[in-house]
């Protein structure tokens, strides 16, 4: 058994056009909310959070009802279709009400930006689980944590096609000095993007029979189904794996609130302990950023070979160690240096060790008919936790002090391991090789 690294690829085109999005999202709509429309940071900090608080609900809801749908053309495809040809519509009117706006500003306006907007998240959430959803739907169980690599490696390139045409477009020489600028141009490159990548994914994956085609392998492996029948030809997880699918939950919460609590705050972090700007900050989250780029298709390779649970363990000890030298290297140096880079590309490499393997583990627990919706389930996790640890994290650096923040990683990364020793369940059985079958996954 060998993965299909190029129907992999296609099938991360999904991926790259959700990452190209988020990532003008969290780019340019606060600067449209503060600059154009001059809302105060509360104000625009509660309306970016919004994606997040859909998330919530929106994406194990739509993960569920992608299970359930049945149509000629697939049951996650309706969904990534409507959705994203729904967000390329609404995206675009985001820009035109806000250079009619800056021509002539009126709170219908404002309304009426705040409402397309909640339209465009909702847009974003009905194709999101299904979209993410497509990769375990066609790829056999033991290979999913090498599929789940190529996914986020495919994420990345989305963010980086995106930034290297924001670079482009509005390069500083172009916008400083100006009281406006237009991001329509911007805005119609990012949906020509989203359009090419779905529509290659819709004419060169042809999901039904994919789909089939995976189904047939796993009835070959019934071992590989977790799920009991009941006696009544209805399947349920058994008690121990819905244990275990309750610690893993709770440990993918306790790493993001560990992790997304240095992201959130680092640059201003790093600018009230350490007097360091905007520039030094950033390079060192672009270089944990790179390391888990380059990361992530090694460490694939390497949860085949040990497993996923020890590949996350290993991942969560360095994670809660490099967050730990943090605080160390921040009390006793007052710039940024090259001790601090490579601690944060080990940073980077240890998510990507934990960040390949938790989803795969995940849906791994369910039968095939529930992929959808433990999706949502992942997500559930992580959205909570992302909305919880930036309010968290920053009421205890204003009432402690702002040191806390690599104190407070590490521990949550570290209870994540306590929770993450106790999943039982969802690693993929590793077979050793011998002869000629030992380079079979080296084929395409």
């Amino acid at each position: 058994m060998k993965l299909n690294y190029k129907r992999t690829f296609l099938v991360g085109l999904a991926f790259l056009s959700i990452s190209a999005f988020w990532q003008m999202y969290d780019n340019v709509i606060p600067l449209i909310l503060t600059n154009t429309f001059h809302l105060n940071e509360t104000f625009s900090g509660a309306i970016m959070a919004g994606d997040n608080i859909l998330a919530l609900f929106l994406l194990p809801i739509f993960g569920s009802i992608s299970d359930k749908k049945e149509t000629k053309i697939g049951k996650r495809m309706p969904f990534i279709l409507f959705g994203t040809g729904l967000a390329i519509i609404l995206m675009n009117i985001l820009p035109i009400i806000d250079n009619s706006y800056y021509a002539k500003a009126s709170t219908f306006k404002v309304i009426s930006f705040v409402a397309v907007l909640g339209l465009l998240l909702i847009a974003m959430g009905i194709y999101r689980s299904p979209a993410v959803a497509l990769m375990p739907d066609v790829t056999p169980k033991p290979l999913r944590s090498k599929a789940n690599a190529i996914i986020n490696l495919m994420g990345a390139v989305g963010g980086i096609i995106y930034l290297a045409v924001a670079a482009i477009l509005y390069p500083n020489s172009k916008t400083v000095g100006l009281d406006h600028v237009n991001y329509q141009i911007l805005f119609i490159v990012v949906s020509a993007i989203m359009f090419i990548a779905i529509g290659s994914l819709f004419i060169f994956i042809k999901e039904p029979a994919l789909v089939e085609e995976n189904k047939a392998l796993e009835e070959k492996h019934p071992e590989w189904n977790l799920a009991q029948d009941d006696g009544q030809g209805n399947e349920k997880l058994p008690k121990d794996v819905k244990k275990s699918l309750g610690f893993l939950l709770a440990s993918i919460a306790l790493w993001f609130i560990g992790y997304n609590a240095v992201t959130t705050w680092f640059t201003t972090y790093v600018s009230v302990v350490m007097g360091q700007g905007l520039g030094g900050a950033s390079t060192c989250l672009l270089v944990a950023t790179a390391g888990a780029i380059v990361s992530y298709i090694p460490i694939g390779n390497l949860a085949s070979k040990i497993g996923r649970k020890k590949t996350i363990l290993m991942g969560v000890i360095l994670l809660a160690t490099m967050f730990a030298a943090g605080f160390v290297l921040t009390s006793i140096y007052d710039s940024i240096n090259v001790i601090m880079y490579i601690s944060f590309a080990l940073v980077g490499l240890a998510w990507a060790a934990i960040n390949v393997n938790s989803l795969p583990m995940v849906v791994e627990m369910c039968k095939g008919s529930d992929i959808g919706k433990f999706t949502g389930y992942y997500y559930t996790a992580s959205m909570a936790a992302q909305i919880v640890t930036p309010v968290l994290a920053g009421t205890l650096m204003r009432l402690i002090s702002y040191k806390i923040l690599f104190i407070y990683a590490a521990v949550f990364v570290l209870l994540a391991f306590v929770t993450m020793s106790n999943v039982k369940h969802g690693d993929q059985k590793v077979e050793a090789k011998q002869g000629l079958s030992a380079y079979e996954d080296m084929g395409d």
